[in-house]
């Protein structure tokens, strides 16, 4: 891939453009953006890799005696922000984390995924992700607090005025089109308050790192509306989650590598053994593409999320479907994920599976066209259609027991995440719900 810009580049047209600060941004394990932020008059400082920062004071990380970490600017993720700010106009990179001996650092989430996109490529793949980025919009209190009141009442598709959040969302829309994103469509989901963005296919890489600069204007012109911008699964009960649909395919040679003309499906034997590993690996991933408590309470029949391991090209109930879709685009759309997840890490461990599927020939299941949520459980049996897991407890379970998941997050990030996530798990299994209050206070 051709670089977009070369250093001399980027400080010249830091100075025609009166860039006064600079934010060196990289993401946590967990999925959460970081940043330094520099004056300007530093950029030489930065291009240079000679930014530092504690590593210890971030989740995940490393410990407090090892703690000094440097960042590298990736070039090509040069951006100036389209607003400006109170003290001048901004600019930003997306950076690598890197130790202090120069090797990159094991627990970086971007070195994760650039690892496993690195296999694919000694493979002949490299892979291309369009993602459907889904959120709520709500009202916040007097004190600028996010309340669960949504901004409006719309459904699928509907428009203005029923559509209260339409500006926000085209403001959105036109702020991610100024700093170089192709949204390939937007509009009103299913839930009062829900909203959609999709993003045109993308190398995997930067594709998650258009999806964290997504999460961050999302949010930042949804204040400037009045409005609270989440990304939290599930935030109100008995209407659909916010899921995070990831379509993608592999290419060889700038070919569409899931591609075949003879096919019924127009699947190549490449796209069958890819689509197998990800159906293999779909119990062990979960921990990773759904990572919270609040992940599997969009997990569940009935509210437009996948539960059952299967796939499909006709109906939308299987964990994967097979849109319809022209030479160039035939694609898996991967359906589980939510937007809580870190991209970096959730690419990087659907890629591994389906690396897994290919380079072991794996065979996928017959496809699935009835709609499996209104099928008994003996069909379900004796067509030997699983389940995802129930709760981030038994998906952390699966993900431990998983030598291919494990050897895609390496012993650092694994050891890191599975520990944290034990840990929010006892700290809900402590807490007492307002449902339970109310279903028993009183009846016992």
């Amino acid at each position: 891939m051709k670089e977009k810009y070369q250093r001399d580049d980027i400080i010249k047209i830091i100075k025609e453009e009166g860039i006064e600060f600079i934010y060196l941004q990289f993401t946590d394990i967990f999925g959460v953006m970081k940043n330094v932020a520099i004056p300007a008059e530093e950029i030489s400082k930065a291009l240079n890799n000679e930014v530092a920062f504690d590593g210890s004071c971030v989740d995940g990380f490393v410990r407090i005696e090892e703690s000094d970490m440097y960042l590298r600017p990736d070039l090509d993720t040069f951006c100036i922000y389209p607003w400006g700010g109170g003290f001048g106009r901004e600019a930003r990179f997306i950076c690598d984390v890197y130790n202090t001996d120069g090797t990159p650092f094991e627990g970086d989430p971007r070195y994760i995924l650039k690892k496993v996109c690195n296999e694919a490529k000694e493979m002949g793949y490299t892979m291309q992700i369009g993602p459907e980025c889904e959120f709520f919009l709500f009202h916040t209190d007097e004190k600028g607090k996010p309340t669960l009141i949504t901004h409006d009442d719309a459904g699928y598709f509907d428009l203005a005025p029923i559509d209260l959040g339409e500006n926000a969302r085209r403001d959105m829309v036109m702020t991610l089109k100024k700093m170089g994103f192709e949204v390939e469509a937007s509009h009103h989901e299913i839930a009062p308050g829900q909203h959609e963005i999709d993003f045109k296919f993308d190398d995997a890489l930067y594709a998650a790192d258009k999806i964290m600069t997504f999460k961050s204007v999302v949010k930042i012109v949804a204040k400037n509306h009045g409005l609270h911008a989440t990304f939290m699964p599930k935030p109100i009960a008995g209407i659909p989650g916010s899921g995070m649909h990831i379509n993608q395919l592999l290419l060889n040679d700038g070919k569409n590598a899931f591609y075949d003309s003879e096919d019924k499906l127009k699947l190549s034997k490449v796209a069958y053994n890819y689509l197998a590993g990800l159906l293999k690996h779909a119990k062990s991933i979960c921990a990773i593409t759904n990572p919270t408590i609040n992940s599997y309470k969009r997990l569940i029949s009935g509210y437009e999320a996948p539960v059952y391991i299967s796939w499909s090209s006709r109906n939308t109930s299987p964990l994967v479907r097979v849109p319809m879709s022209k030479e160039n685009n035939v694609r898996f759309e991967l359906r589980n994920p939510d937007p809580s997840c870190n991209p970096y890490l959730a690419i990087a461990v659907i890629l591994k599976s389906g690396l897994d599927g290919i380079k072991n020939n794996l065979t996928p299941p017959k496809s699935i066209d009835r709609n499996i949520n209104s099928m008994d459980e003996d069909y379900k049996k004796d067509n030997s259609i699983e389940s995802l897991p129930e709760s981030l407890y038994e998906a952390v379970k699966f993900l431990c027991s998983d030598e291919t998941i494990k050897e895609a997050l390496g012993r650092h990030v694994l050891e890191r995440f599975v520990e944290a996530k034990k840990i929010e798990w006892e700290d809900y299994n402590k807490s007492i719900s307002s449902w339970e209050i109310e279903k028993y206070l009183t009846k016992f």
